[in-house]
């Protein structure tokens, strides 16, 4: 074990599965007290008792993301248990595609809430508790390939992903003066639930013949040849939030495989 987040606090939201429950795993493996923050309170409960059970320090913690009041609620649980809070990841997201022709203003609104106005919350209330405990701290939002380019079925994904990139880095121009970083990464495609709904629901819209052909065309555009699992993911995450990432802010760090090259 490194520790090179070792008594550090951090909360992550959509941590009850796949890459927020992996991030959150990390953290705790290097030394941070992690808050598992999820909207499926069961999810959280599991992880987090998990960690526990692993000896790490980890609570959890039910948030709707789209919610200030729950995601400052949150963070108060948060503090109060561990003192303070040094970095904030936010992760939750989610994505419900629609052919280009066929998206609705629910749909919009749906996933622009969850992806783009969920992290715009999660930063604010996160800076305002940072700057609370004297300024300094790390917040990490995620992003995507989709926030690169647009993808014909997944219009409002994309859009709230090109989103998380205006945030990041408007929140690092804002806040460098408080010595806040704001960062975040992008995923190319990575198997985890998300991705196992996704398929299901490609095939729903016609967009895919059959389960599995739509995260195989997707990964099929990666050079390195194969699609993410979670553990390509963590290194970048941790590196995020420790000391090691101090000098960077408003950068979107690519974990892609190749996919999306700028």
């Amino acid at each position: 074990m490194v520790d090179r987040v070792s008594g550090r606090t951090v909360l992550v939201t959509g941590a009850g599965q796949g890459m927020g429950a992996g991030i959150a795993r990390a953290l705790a493996g290097e030394g941070a007290n992690v808050a598992v923050g999820d909207i499926n309170v069961a999810a959280a409960d599991a992880v987090a008792a998990a960690l526990r059970d692993h000896g790490h320090s980890a609570i959890s913690v039910g948030m709707d993301v789209t919610k200030r009041e729950q995601v400052r609620a949150a963070i108060e649980v948060t503090v109060r248990e561990f003192g303070r809070l040094d970095v904030m990841f936010n992760n939750a997201g989610l994505n419900k595609p629609m052919q280009f022709l066929d998206v609705t203003e629910e749909n919009w609104n749906l996933v622009m809430d969850v992806n783009a106005l969920g992290v715009l919350i999660g930063t604010q209330e996160a800076a305002k508790q940072m700057i609370a405990q004297g300024g300094g701290g790390k917040i990490v939002n995620t992003a995507s390939i989709a926030s690169r380019q647009g993808y014909a079925e997944f219009v409002p994904y994309c859009a709230s992903k090109f989103a998380v990139v205006a945030i990041i880095q408007a929140g690092a121009r804002a806040l460098a003066g408080d010595h806040i970083t704001v960062n975040g990464f992008s995923p190319g495609v990575v198997e985890t639930p998300l991705w196992a709904q996704l398929d299901k629901d490609m095939v729903d819209i016609h967009a895919a013949e059959k389960e599995g052909d739509a995260f195989a065309a997707f990964a099929s555009g990666a050079l390195l040849g194969r699609a993410a699992q979670v553990a390509d993911i963590v290194p970048t995450a941790v590196f995020l939030a420790s000391a090691d990432s101090d000098f960077i802010t408003g950068q979107v760090m690519a974990i892609d495989g190749g996919m999306v090259l700028v």
